[in-house]
């Protein structure tokens, strides 16, 4: 084992717990609070306090992972930004749209982002992802670049057709049990592909451990 290896830390985890952290935070409290029966004061009631507990999950997240990784990635900021800005909103207006409307955002930006940049000849995710996969190459970063901004564009109509067919409640639990399994299996098929192009071996169990953020 080289210096550089040994010193690299086992993160991905923790990286998973920081990503997909403030969401699980978000549902259970929308559960807790959540009336029996049909009561639009306490939906709302339920939505405002658990979108004030995925505010204070998601700036926990940024901290912790600021303090255990020595790093905020790019993706983690931009959804900690519109985790605030667009939950302050869901609080002001007693409106769950705000919130319902975030993650097509971010998919929207990071699936055009990705694409342009792939349009353009250069790897934009290899830049978010700070060269996480050691020993891939400037290809295999191509070609995960073009994959993950088609994926992040499926997300997002996906995201939509949710938010205009389920009620606010339906829509949240998807968003644990339908968004995370898909983002993990979408990862898992990318690895063949990143073997071929150089990825070591020693890094797929972090890569499939460690997906970009779907939250």
């Amino acid at each position: 084992m080289t210096e550089t290896s040994a010193q690299k830390p086992k993160s991905g985890w923790i990286n998973v717990l920081v990503d997909y952290g403030p969401l699980l935070v978000f549902f259970l409290t929308y559960r807790h609070f959540r009336p029996e029966g049909d009561d639009p004061a306490g939906e709302i009631f339920a939505v405002i306090r658990g979108t004030g507990a995925f505010i204070v999950a998601a700036i926990a997240a940024l901290a912790i992972s600021k303090v255990r990784l020595g790093k905020v990635s790019p993706m983690l900021w931009l959804s900690t930004v519109l985790i605030v800005g667009f939950g302050g909103l869901t609080i002001f207006f007693a409106d769950p749209v705000f919130v319902q409307l975030k993650p097509t955002i971010i998919y929207l930006a990071f699936g055009v982002v990705l694409l342009v940049g792939y349009a353009r000849g250069k790897a934009l995710l290899k830049t978010l992802l700070e060269a996480a996969f050691e020993g891939l190459s400037d290809e295999g970063w191509m070609k995960l670049s073009r994959n993950w901004g088609l994926f992040f564009l499926v997300l997002a109509a996906l995201n939509e057709t949710l938010r205009l067919t389920l009620d606010f409640g339906d829509w949240l639990a998807a968003k644990l049990w339908v968004f995370l399994p898909l983002s993990f299996l979408f990862t898992f098929t990318q690895l063949p592909m990143l073997l071929r192009h150089g990825l070591a071996a020693e890094e797929k169990d972090e890569e499939i451990s460690n997906p970009p953020p779907t939250g």
